[in-house]
């Protein structure tokens, strides 16, 4: 059985992303903040598909406490699945943030920082001995590191931090056989953000007329995506951007 290590995967994108590997006989790790509820519902309902899961609390603003969460990943599985190593790890843990450049204050850069660049970069540092050789990496990234949103400076400057990562990693990381791509999710209709995309008609009637497909995303769409990415099938794909985003601003 193949594992997945999936970072804020009790709720939203990394929720579905966990479900949509699960129906394919994926193991799970998943990782919360604060929601322990949310976590043993989504490890339940991961669980109920046949296969096994376990969900473990991380900060990913604490970068201190990586090596200590890597050594508890080892922990959880030799416990449950018996093993020294887990096949795929996707950064997805995340929050928004919308201010103006004018009115971006430093907390609030700094947090996007400690969230966006640091936790990717210094979690796949402590987790790349847990890696399996022949594993994959997935980080995501946004849409708004290609086009520009008023507003969104700070947060999709991070994820242009993140792209530039994933190509580094793949280029170290070739001699172990790991693979290391990025996903660009478009505007999802999820809670993400305060939930504008979803229950905002006005933006998320804007978002379609702007989207080739004719509507905003659904996390369905960004889960499967995942899936299909981290397939047997899909393995020479490597250090690519992938944008899901049903065609936006094309």
């Amino acid at each position: 059985m193949k594992i997945a290590l999936i970072t804020g995967g009790s709720r939203g994108l990394g929720r579905n992303m966990a479900l949509h590997l699960a129906r394919r006989g994926v193991g799970i790790i998943l990782t919360y903040h604060a929601r322990k509820d949310a976590a043993d519902e989504a490890r339940a309902e991961i669980e109920a598909l046949g296969v096994k899961a376990a969900a473990l609390p991380l900060d990913v603003t604490q970068s201190g406490s990586f090596p200590a969460f890597a050594q508890g990943v080892k922990a959880k599985l030799a416990e449950v699945w018996g093993r020294t190593d887990f096949d795929y790890l996707v950064n997805n843990a995340g929050t928004g943030a919308y201010a103006p450049i004018a009115e971006t204050s430093v907390e609030k850069f700094d947090e996007m920082v400690a969230i966006h660049l640091k936790a990717p970069f210094f979690l796949t540092q402590a987790l790349l001995p847990l890696i399996r050789d022949g594993g994959r990496i997935i980080n995501v990234s946004s849409g708004l590191a290609r086009f520009s949103y008023p507003g969104y400076a700070a947060y999709a400057m991070m994820k242009g931090g993140v792209e530039v990562f994933t190509r580094y990693l793949a280029k170290e990381l070739g001699p172990r056989g790991i693979a290391a791509n990025v996903i660009a999710p478009g505007a999802i209709a999820t809670d993400f953000g305060g939930g504008r995309v979803r229950d905002d008609a006005e933006i998320n009637h804007m978002i379609a007329s702007q989207t080739a497909l004719g509507r905003v995303g659904l996390p369905d769409d960004i889960g499967g995506a995942v899936a299909a990415l981290l397939s047997d099938e899909s393995g020479w794909i490597n250090g690519q951007r992938i944008e899901v985003s049903g065609g936006i601003h094309l």
